[in-house]
C-alpha cells in the first residue's frame, strides 16, 4: 500500500512539474515590431487549418488526427511540431500560435489533458509550448503582440479576450463574442453578431469601434481598407465585391455560397445546392472565370501561396490542387511523424 501511495504521489509530482513550466511566462518572449498579423481571413473562417509564413506552411495534419504540423510551402520538409490538435493557427517570425482541440481519444495520459481546449503558443521548432489561456477559445487572431479571440467561461460564456504573446494582460474586450479573422494592421474588421450585419472596424491601439459599411453582412473581408468582400444576408447568401469608398456593390455569383476564400482576385467558394447541386466553385472578383471544380459537398477551404486546401463534408477526408492547375485533384494525406 506504502509503495502504491509513492507512486502516486510520483505521477503527481511529476504532472504538477509539467504543468507549471508549461504555463509559465517566458520573460525572454520575443516581442513584434509593428502590427504582424498571424493568417489570413479567409482561412481563419475556415477553421485556420492552414497558415503560411516566410515559405512555411503550419497545419493540421489529416494524417495525424489534425496534430500540428509544419511543410515547407511546396510540400516538402515535413516535420511535427506538437502532438496537439491545432486549430486556428497563427504565426510570426518566432512563434506559432493555436487553439488546442484535443479530446480524450487523442491523448496519451499526460499534463495536456487537464487542458483539452486552450489557447498555446509554440516556438517554431515545436519546443517551448506556453498556455496563454487555459480556458476554451475559438477564432484567434494575432494582431502584433496581443491574440484576439473567444473566450468562454460559466460567468460570462463566450465574450472577446485579448491576451499579450507573453500571456500577460488577458483582458476581455468585449462582451459580444465577434470574429476577429479579418485582421489588418492594427485593425480587425467585423460583422455585427448581435445588433447588426454591419462592417464594423475596431482599432486595437485605441480600443474603438466604428461602422464603416452598411449592410447585411457575413464573413466580410477587407484588404487595404477598402476592399471589401462578404457573403450577403439579403440574397440568399450570395458573395459581393465592393469598394469601401465609393459603396458599388457588386454580385460576383448568385449562388447561394456556404463558405469562401479569397487569394488576390480569385475566389473560392461552396456553392450549396442550385440547379447544378452543390460544388466547390471558383471565380474572379469580377465575376469572370467561372469554374465547377468538384461537385459535392466540402468546407475548409485554405489558400496558400502554391495550393488550395479543402475538406469533404461527409468523409472528412482532406484534398488538394495546385493554384496553377485547378483541375488536377488529390487527396491530401502528407503522412504522419511517431
Amino acid at each position: 500500500m506504502k509503495k502504491i501511495i509513492i507512486g502516486i504521489l510520483a505521477i503527481l509530482l511529476i504532472i504538477v512539474g509539467a504543468f507549471a513550466i508549461t504555463n509559465l511566462s517566458d520573460p525572454e518572449t520575443k516581442m513584434n515590431q509593428g502590427y504582424v498579423n498571424g493568417n489570413t481571413a479567409g482561412n481563419l473562417y475556415n477553421g485556420g487549418l492552414f497558415c503560411e509564413y516566410n515559405d512555411v506552411i503550419f497545419f493540421s495534419n489529416p494524417s495525424d488526427g489534425g496534430r500540428l504540423y509544419s511543410m515547407d510551402s511546396n510540400g516538402g520538409n515535413l516535420k511535427k511540431l506538437s502532438n496537439d490538435v491545432a486549430t486556428y493557427i497563427n504565426a510570426d517570425e518566432n512563434y506559432v500560435y493555436y487553439i488546442r482541440n484535443n479530446s480524450g481519444e487523442s491523448l496519451d495520459f499526460n499534463f495536456v489533458a487537464f487542458h483539452r481546449n486552450a489557447l498555446v503558443r509554440i516556438d517554431h521548432d515545436g519546443k517551448n509550448t506556453v498556455i496563454l489561456d487555459t480556458e476554451p477559445c475559438l477564432y484567434a487572431s494575432l494582431i502584433g503582440n496581443y491574440i484576439y479571440y473567444i473566450h468562454y467561461d460559466q460567468l460570462d460564456a463566450s465574450t472577446l479576450y485579448k491576451v499579450r504573446i507573453d500571456g500577460e494582460e488577458q483582458q476581455q474586450v468585449m462582451q459580444e463574442a465577434v470574429l476577429t479573422c479579418n485582421a489588418e494592421g492594427q485593425f480587425f474588421y467585423y460583422h455585427g453578431m448581435n445588433s447588426d450585419g454591419n462592417i464594423h472596424r475596431y482599432d486595437t491601439v485605441s480600443d474603438t469601434s466604428a461602422v464603416v459599411y452598411n449592410g447585411n453582412t457575413y464573413q466580410p473581408i477587407v484588404n487595404n481598407g477598402e476592399d471589401v468582400y462578404y457573403i450577403d444576408g439579403d440574397t440568399d447568401c450570395s458573395i459581393v465585391h465592393t469598394n469601401m469608398n465609393f459603396s458599388n456593390p457588386t454580385f460576383i455569383t448568385r449562388d447561394s455560397v456556404d463558405g469562401y476564400n479569397v487569394h488576390g482576385s480569385t475566389i473560392y467558394y461552396q456553392r450549396f445546392g442550385g440547379d447544378g447541386g452543390s460544388a466547390l466553385c471558383m471565380i474572379k472578383n469580377d465575376g469572370t472565370g467561372y469554374e465547377e471544380l468538384r461537385s459535392g459537398d466540402y468546407c475548409d477551404i485554405h489558400v496558400t501561396s502554391y495550393f488550395v486546401f479543402f475538406r469533404d463534408f461527409h468523409t472528412q477526408e482532406m484534398y488538394y490542387f495546385s493554384r496553377t492547375n485547378p483541375y488536377v485533384i488529390e487527396k491530401f494525406a502528407p503522412g504522419s511523424i511517431e
